[in-house]
């Protein structure tokens, strides 16, 4: 089983979509008003977001995207007017996290993690 794609929800699919295409996703299918989909730069993975009224406010989604290039990325990012709710910072778990919104409230992390993402030296192996 591998996991193929996440679809979050927006009250506004255009703001959105320009949203993650200056995040760096590749817009694949466009659907607007109602729906888009990208894929990420790197990998298979692909992200999709779909037209909702109202966008439920406890929303417990986060968004994880990695970037090996983590701190160029973000300051790349500021230059297109991104803002970050935090900037990237060594965390214990040994990854690296910048912290930002995007416009529905959805909380985002970009981060790197290299080999620790998959393989902790905590990994529990069967």
């Amino acid at each position: 089983m591998n996991l193929n794609q996440v679809t979050i929800s927006s009250t506004d699919v255009a703001k959105a979509t320009e949203f993650y295409k200056k995040l760096g996703l590749r817009l694949i299918v466009d659907a607007l008003p109602r729906y888009v989909r990208f894929e990420c730069p790197d990998g298979d993975a692909t992200f999709s977001i779909h037209h909702v009224e109202e966008v439920a406010e406890n929303s417990n989604i986060t968004l994880y995207f990695e970037d090996e290039n983590l701190d160029e990325t973000v300051t790349s990012l500021q230059g297109k007017g991104i803002e970050f709710t935090s900037l990237p910072e060594d965390k214990s778990w040994n990854w690296r996290e910048a912290h930002l919104k995007d416009l529905d409230g959805h909380r985002l992390i970009l981060f790197k993690a290299g080999e620790d993402r998959k393989n902790p030296p905590w990994r529990v192996d069967d």
